[in-house]
Protein backbone atom coordinates (compact mmCIF):
# COMPACT_ATOMS: atom_id res chain seq x y z
CA UNK A 1 0.00 0.00 0.00
CA UNK A 2 1.24 3.54 -0.95
CA UNK A 3 -0.36 6.62 0.82
CA UNK A 4 1.12 10.08 1.10
CA UNK A 5 0.42 12.19 4.56
CA UNK A 6 -2.43 13.80 4.72
CA UNK A 7 -2.82 17.86 4.31
CA UNK A 8 -5.22 20.07 6.42
CA UNK A 9 -7.42 23.23 5.52
CA UNK A 10 -10.23 24.64 7.81
CA UNK A 11 -13.69 23.73 6.61
CA UNK A 12 -15.21 26.89 9.07
CA UNK A 13 -12.92 29.24 10.70
CA UNK A 14 -15.83 28.90 13.52
CA UNK A 15 -15.35 25.60 14.74
CA UNK A 16 -12.35 23.07 14.75
CA UNK A 17 -13.30 20.88 11.47
CA UNK A 18 -11.18 20.34 8.58
CA UNK A 19 -10.93 18.83 5.56
CA UNK A 20 -8.01 16.54 5.63
CA UNK A 21 -6.64 14.69 2.21
CA UNK A 22 -4.62 11.53 1.88
CA UNK A 23 -3.93 9.59 -1.22
CA UNK A 24 -3.68 6.22 -1.34
CA UNK A 25 -2.77 4.00 -4.12
CA UNK A 26 -2.77 7.05 -6.18
CA UNK A 27 -6.37 7.86 -4.92
CA UNK A 28 -7.47 10.87 -3.82
CA UNK A 29 -9.55 10.63 -0.47
CA UNK A 30 -10.83 13.14 2.03
CA UNK A 31 -12.35 13.36 5.71
CA UNK A 32 -13.46 16.16 8.29
CA UNK A 33 -11.83 15.78 10.99
CA UNK A 34 -12.21 17.52 14.44
CA UNK A 35 -9.13 18.09 16.43
CA UNK A 36 -9.33 19.20 20.25
CA UNK A 37 -7.32 22.10 20.60
CA UNK A 38 -4.96 19.86 23.11
CA UNK A 39 -4.28 16.77 20.87
CA UNK A 40 -0.85 17.89 20.17
CA UNK A 41 0.13 18.05 23.81
CA UNK A 42 -2.76 15.61 25.51
CA UNK A 43 -3.66 12.21 24.47
CA UNK A 44 -7.29 12.23 22.54
CA UNK A 45 -9.79 9.43 21.87
CA UNK A 46 -10.49 8.88 18.11
CA UNK A 47 -13.98 7.82 16.93
CA UNK A 48 -13.94 7.15 13.52
CA UNK A 49 -17.71 7.92 12.11
CA UNK A 50 -18.91 6.43 8.59
CA UNK A 51 -21.96 7.42 6.41
CA UNK A 52 -24.53 5.05 4.74
CA UNK A 53 -24.61 4.53 1.19
CA UNK A 54 -25.18 7.54 -0.66
CA UNK A 55 -24.23 9.56 2.34
CA UNK A 56 -21.69 12.12 2.69
CA UNK A 57 -18.67 13.13 5.30
CA UNK A 58 -20.99 16.57 5.56
CA UNK A 59 -24.54 14.39 6.75
CA UNK A 60 -22.49 11.88 8.93
CA UNK A 61 -21.18 15.03 10.93
CA UNK A 62 -24.24 16.42 11.11
CA UNK A 63 -26.32 13.11 12.28
CA UNK A 64 -23.85 11.43 13.99
CA UNK A 65 -22.31 14.93 15.92
CA UNK A 66 -20.05 12.80 17.68
CA UNK A 67 -17.69 15.98 17.89
CA UNK A 68 -20.30 18.21 19.95
CA UNK A 69 -20.57 15.12 22.17
CA UNK A 70 -17.23 14.66 23.08
CA UNK A 71 -14.99 17.49 21.55
CA UNK A 72 -12.24 16.12 23.55
CA UNK A 73 -11.96 13.77 21.20
CA UNK A 74 -10.82 13.71 17.20
CA UNK A 75 -13.95 12.73 15.91
CA UNK A 76 -13.19 11.21 11.76
CA UNK A 77 -15.99 11.66 9.18
CA UNK A 78 -14.41 9.66 6.39
CA UNK A 79 -15.61 10.16 2.68
CA UNK A 80 -16.37 6.87 0.74
CA UNK A 81 -15.54 6.52 -2.89
CA UNK A 82 -18.68 5.41 -5.51
CA UNK A 83 -19.11 2.08 -4.40
CA UNK A 84 -21.99 -0.84 -5.97
CA UNK A 85 -24.35 -1.15 -3.25
CA UNK A 86 -25.23 -4.98 -2.17
CA UNK A 87 -29.05 -3.80 -1.64
CA UNK A 88 -29.18 -0.44 -3.74
CA UNK A 89 -27.17 1.22 -6.64
CA UNK A 90 -25.74 -1.97 -8.04
CA UNK A 91 -24.03 0.15 -10.94
CA UNK A 92 -22.24 1.81 -7.96
CA UNK A 93 -23.15 5.55 -8.70
CA UNK A 94 -23.23 6.26 -5.35
CA UNK A 95 -20.61 6.43 -2.53
CA UNK A 96 -19.64 3.82 0.09
CA UNK A 97 -17.69 1.43 1.48
CA UNK A 98 -16.68 -2.27 0.82
CA UNK A 99 -18.54 -4.63 2.35
CA UNK A 100 -15.79 -7.45 2.82
CA UNK A 101 -11.95 -7.54 2.83
CA UNK A 102 -10.89 -7.66 -0.50
CA UNK A 103 -13.60 -6.00 -2.49
CA UNK A 104 -12.55 -3.35 -4.61
CA UNK A 105 -8.53 -4.20 -4.05
CA UNK A 106 -9.65 -2.97 -0.25
CA UNK A 107 -9.52 0.23 -0.89
CA UNK A 108 -11.26 1.20 2.23
CA UNK A 109 -9.26 -0.74 4.51
CA UNK A 110 -6.11 1.06 3.09
CA UNK A 111 -7.65 4.54 3.56
CA UNK A 112 -8.60 3.55 7.64
CA UNK A 113 -4.60 2.70 7.49
CA UNK A 114 -3.65 6.09 6.22
CA UNK A 115 -6.04 8.29 8.64
CA UNK A 116 -4.87 6.05 11.35
CA UNK A 117 -1.21 6.42 10.63
CA UNK A 118 -1.42 10.44 9.54
CA UNK A 119 -3.74 11.27 13.05
CA UNK A 120 -0.77 9.04 15.17
CA UNK A 121 1.79 10.83 13.35
CA UNK A 122 0.45 14.36 14.00
CA UNK A 123 -1.72 14.19 17.36
CA UNK A 124 -1.43 11.98 20.08
CA UNK A 125 -3.73 9.79 19.75
CA UNK A 126 -4.74 7.82 22.79
CA UNK A 127 -4.31 4.19 21.36
CA UNK A 128 -6.75 3.03 24.09
CA UNK A 129 -9.27 4.83 23.26
CA UNK A 130 -10.03 4.03 19.18
CA UNK A 131 -13.81 3.49 18.01
CA UNK A 132 -15.58 3.30 15.12
CA UNK A 133 -19.18 3.61 14.40
CA UNK A 134 -21.35 4.10 11.26
CA UNK A 135 -25.37 3.42 9.53
CA UNK A 136 -26.21 1.47 7.10
CA UNK A 137 -23.47 0.64 4.65
CA UNK A 138 -20.92 2.56 7.15
CA UNK A 139 -21.92 0.03 9.70
CA UNK A 140 -21.10 -3.03 7.91
CA UNK A 141 -17.75 -1.50 7.35
CA UNK A 142 -17.60 -1.02 11.18
CA UNK A 143 -18.29 -4.98 11.30
CA UNK A 144 -15.55 -5.26 8.91
CA UNK A 145 -12.93 -2.99 10.95
CA UNK A 146 -14.19 -5.09 13.68
CA UNK A 147 -12.91 -8.42 12.02
CA UNK A 148 -10.20 -7.44 10.45
CA UNK A 149 -8.61 -4.57 12.50
CA UNK A 150 -10.48 -5.27 15.87
CA UNK A 151 -7.12 -5.11 17.73
CA UNK A 152 -6.91 -1.50 17.20
CA UNK A 153 -10.50 -0.46 19.21
CA UNK A 154 -11.91 0.08 22.26
CA UNK A 155 -15.31 -0.37 21.41
CA UNK A 156 -17.74 -0.87 18.01
CA UNK A 157 -21.15 0.75 17.44
CA UNK A 158 -22.57 0.05 13.90
CA UNK A 159 -26.35 0.40 13.71
CA UNK A 160 -28.74 -0.79 10.94
CA UNK A 161 -26.00 -3.10 9.90
CA UNK A 162 -24.68 -7.23 9.62
CA UNK A 163 -21.41 -7.85 9.14
CA UNK A 164 -20.39 -9.85 5.92
CA UNK A 165 -20.57 -13.63 5.42
CA UNK A 166 -17.07 -13.29 4.15
CA UNK A 167 -15.39 -11.39 6.63
CA UNK A 168 -13.51 -13.35 9.27
CA UNK A 169 -15.24 -14.26 12.77
CA UNK A 170 -15.39 -11.33 15.67
CA UNK A 171 -13.45 -11.66 18.54
CA UNK A 172 -15.00 -10.29 22.22
CA UNK A 173 -15.14 -6.77 21.63
CA UNK A 174 -17.79 -4.35 23.59
CA UNK A 175 -20.13 -3.15 21.14
CA UNK A 176 -23.57 -1.30 20.69
CA UNK A 177 -26.02 -2.08 17.78
CA UNK A 178 -28.73 0.50 16.33
CA UNK A 179 -31.83 -1.34 14.74
CA UNK A 180 -34.70 0.07 13.59
CA UNK A 181 -37.92 -2.52 13.91
CA UNK A 182 -39.43 -1.30 10.68
CA UNK A 183 -36.05 -1.55 9.08
CA UNK A 184 -37.22 -2.84 4.88
CA UNK A 185 -33.55 -2.35 3.33
CA UNK A 186 -31.43 -4.21 6.10
CA UNK A 187 -34.02 -6.23 8.02
CA UNK A 188 -34.40 -6.45 11.44
CA UNK A 189 -34.72 -10.33 11.20
CA UNK A 190 -31.21 -10.20 9.79
CA UNK A 191 -30.03 -7.51 12.21
CA UNK A 192 -31.37 -9.85 15.07
CA UNK A 193 -29.56 -12.86 13.88
CA UNK A 194 -26.70 -10.22 14.17
CA UNK A 195 -27.10 -9.30 17.77
CA UNK A 196 -27.22 -13.06 18.81
CA UNK A 197 -23.95 -13.45 17.05
CA UNK A 198 -22.38 -11.10 19.08
CA UNK A 199 -23.67 -12.31 22.46
CA UNK A 200 -22.58 -15.07 21.33
CA UNK A 201 -19.24 -14.02 21.02
CA UNK A 202 -19.04 -11.61 23.74
CA UNK A 203 -20.37 -14.68 26.24
CA UNK A 204 -23.32 -12.06 26.92
CA UNK A 205 -25.53 -12.91 29.45
CA UNK A 206 -28.87 -13.91 28.26
CA UNK A 207 -31.36 -11.24 30.43
CA UNK A 208 -30.63 -7.89 29.11
CA UNK A 209 -30.91 -5.02 31.93
CA UNK A 210 -31.85 -1.06 31.20
CA UNK A 211 -28.99 0.81 30.29
CA UNK A 212 -29.71 5.18 29.39
CA UNK A 213 -33.06 5.05 29.87
CA UNK A 214 -34.01 3.33 25.97
CA UNK A 215 -31.15 0.99 25.84
CA UNK A 216 -30.83 -2.78 27.25
CA UNK A 217 -27.32 -3.71 28.19
CA UNK A 218 -26.48 -7.26 28.40
CA UNK A 219 -23.56 -8.20 30.61
CA UNK A 220 -20.36 -10.21 29.59
CA UNK A 221 -17.68 -11.97 31.79
CA UNK A 222 -15.15 -10.77 29.32
CA UNK A 223 -15.70 -7.15 29.94
CA UNK A 224 -17.62 -6.89 26.69
CA UNK A 225 -20.96 -6.06 27.21
CA UNK A 226 -23.40 -6.18 24.38
CA UNK A 227 -26.06 -2.46 24.21
CA UNK A 228 -28.90 -2.78 21.87
CA UNK A 229 -30.69 0.16 21.10
CA UNK A 230 -33.82 -0.68 19.04
CA UNK A 231 -35.98 1.97 18.06
CA UNK A 232 -39.74 1.80 15.99
CA UNK A 233 -38.52 3.56 13.07
CA UNK A 234 -36.75 2.19 9.99
CA UNK A 235 -33.34 2.30 8.31
CA UNK A 236 -33.53 6.25 8.82
CA UNK A 237 -30.50 6.91 11.50
CA UNK A 238 -31.86 7.61 14.71
CA UNK A 239 -31.26 11.18 16.34
CA UNK A 240 -31.20 9.36 19.73
CA UNK A 241 -28.60 7.22 18.72
CA UNK A 242 -25.45 9.58 18.79
CA UNK A 243 -25.90 9.95 22.86
CA UNK A 244 -25.79 6.58 23.35
CA UNK A 245 -22.99 5.86 21.32
CA UNK A 246 -20.80 8.57 22.70
CA UNK A 247 -22.08 7.40 26.56
CA UNK A 248 -20.92 4.32 25.41
CA UNK A 249 -17.51 4.80 24.11
CA UNK A 250 -16.80 7.16 27.49
CA UNK A 251 -17.24 3.81 29.53
CA UNK A 252 -14.85 1.74 26.99
CA UNK A 253 -10.71 1.60 26.83
CA UNK A 254 -8.93 -0.72 26.36
CA UNK A 255 -6.85 -2.83 29.16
Amino acid sequence: MLFAGAAAAPINAADSAARRTWTVDGVPREARVHVPANARTQPAPVVFAFHGHGGSMQNAARSFRCHTLWPEAIVVYPQGLNTPGQLTDPEGRRPGWQPAPGDQGDRDLKFFDAMLASLRADFRVDDKRIYSTGHSNGGGFTYLLWAVRGDLFAAMAPSSATASRRSPPLKPKPALHVAGRKDELVKFAWQEQMIATVKRVNQCAAAGEPWEKIATKFASPLGAPLVTYVHPGGHTFSPEAPPLIVAFFRQHAKP
